[in-house]
Parts: structure tokens; C-alpha cells; sequence
């Protein structure tokens, strides 16, 4: 399986409060949020497909931070992005990202500040910006089904 990177662009519809495992209650925002993820492991990117089974059937309990975000009726999982890559590219990927984020989202094994960043708006295009800023050539998958009704 390819190893690579991936961003989770996630939509909150309305504001709301979600408790994030060992993070407690954490308010969200209204607009998008985006999460970047490493995929290095022996599994490589088939996580990205687990994300998306998840958000859509809640088939296990949450392990990740992103998890917990993800079952919350409030959040629409929207876009993935993901690059193949053997480096350990996850950290500069978030660097380049930047800006508003929930601190110590999806970070607890690195020094990052955060790994979920927000936007008031959709941020496909600047995250695709971001994959090439570090070099790598970004695959963008739309999600078809908006949220976990089916609707």
C-alpha cells in the first residue's frame, strides 16, 4: 500500500461543543476545518479510507482526536486530499496550512501547535497550495454523500 500525507477538510454547520477524548469539551465554529494526517505506516493511505468508513458508519469507538470530531451530527466530512510520499512531510504540511487551530488537535506525537486549522470558508484550493508548497502533488477526492443521513 502507498505511504503518504492527507488533509480531512470537515464542515461544522452550526456552532456546537464536542468532547475530544483526553482534550475535554473543545467549542467549534461555524466553517471549515482541516486535518492533517500522516499515513506512514503499514497500512500507508488505506487510513484515509478508514476516515471515511468511519464518518460515514461510526463502525468502532473513536481513537484518533479526529474520530471523536467526526461522529458529531454538527460535522460534514467534505473533501480529503492526500499525496504519496515515503518522508515525513505530515508537520510541514501543517506549517504551511497554519493559522487558526484547535491547540493540541491530532499532535500529541510531535511538537506541532495543532494539526486541525480553521476556515470560515471552504479551503480546498489553499490546501492543495500547501501540498505543493511542500513539494508534493496533491489528489483531491470530493466526498458525494454530505453527511452521515444520507442526505
Amino acid at each position: 500500500m502507498d505511504k503518504g500525507v492527507y488533509c480531512l477538510i470537515l464542515s461544522c454547520r452550526k456552532p456546537c461543543t464536542i468532547r475530544i477524548g483526553a482534550l475535554g469539551r473543545i467549542e467549534f465554529r461555524e466553517g471549515s476545518y482541516i486535518y492533517v494526517g500522516s499515513a506512514l505506516g503499514s497500512g500507508g493511505l488505506s487510513r484515509v479510507t478508514r476516515h471515511i468508513r468511519f464518518f460515514h458508519e461510526h463502525y468502532r469507538k473513536p481513537k484518533w482526536h479526529i474520530d471523536y470530531l467526526m461522529e458529531a451530527v454538527e460535522v460534514t466530512l467534505t473533501n480529503v486530499i492526500c499525496a504519496k510520499t515515503d518522508e515525513k512531510l505530515e508537520c510541514i504540511l501543517a506549517k504551511n496550512i497554519g493559522g487558526p487551530g484547535v491547540e493540541n488537535f491530532g499532535c500529541s506525537d510531535c511538537f506541532c501547535r495543532t494539526h486541525l486549522f480553521y476556515r470560515g470558508n471552504q479551503p480546498a484550493a489553499e490546501v492543495t497550495q500547501a501540498f505543493q508548497k511542500a513539494g508534493l502533488e496533491p489528489i483531491n477526492h470530493i466526498i458525494h454523500r454530505m453527511d452521515k443521513s444520507g442526505l
